[in-house]
């Protein structure tokens, strides 16, 4: 799909068949996010495929809404705190570099067909217990990934001049 057509025609699904996703598609999808750029190329994240199927109720516990647990996959995003560029002010770039990853991954699903919801409203203590996370890892967002069975609701979003400024603040 042309660009701008997908970033006009992605939205947030909150309903999904069972379907399962082909592994080429999946494939196409994760790559997307591989690819994606990170803070000095450090790459401080991993990509966790968790299949819904049995696994709905505790999956629940992450996010509680029915739609999470629809689709057969969720998509686990995480962040490698150790990993992660910081600049010399001490910020560090970890959720920015995991930020973009998502999107890539939203963008690709989206160019496939699938349907995706950027969550990051989750429980976290539940997904480092359930996806028995390390220390060192920290969930930063999750998504269902499948076919989506609702229909876009109208985007709301503010004009550019209210968005966008030019040379300085003021």
């Amino acid at each position: 799909m042309e660009f701008e057509k997908l970033i006009q025609a992605r939205y947030s699904v909150r309903a999904y068949k069972r379907d399962p996703i082909p592994d080429q598609v999946l494939v196409k999808v994760l790559e997307a996010a591989r690819l994606a750029p990170t803070a000095a190329n450090r790459q401080p994240f991993r990509i966790l495929v968790v299949h819904t199927d049995g696994r709905e109720e505790e999956l629940k516990r992450i996010y509680g809404r029915d739609w999470f647990v629809q689709p057969p996959l969720v998509i686990a995003l995480c962040g490698l705190t150790d990993k992660c560029w910081v600049r010399a002010d001490g910020k560090s770039f970890c959720d920015i570099d995991a930020a973009i990853v998502m999107d890539h991954l939203i963008l690709a699903a989206a160019d496939q067909g699938l349907g995706s919801c950027w969550i990051g409203a989750f429980d976290a203590q539940a997904a480092r217990q359930i996806l028995k996370l390390p220390d060192s890892v920290e969930p930063i967002a999750f998504t269902p990934l499948g076919y989506p069975t609702d229909k876009p609701r109208e985007k709301k979003r503010k004009p550019i001049v209210k968005l966008v400024q030019y040379e300085s603040w003021s």
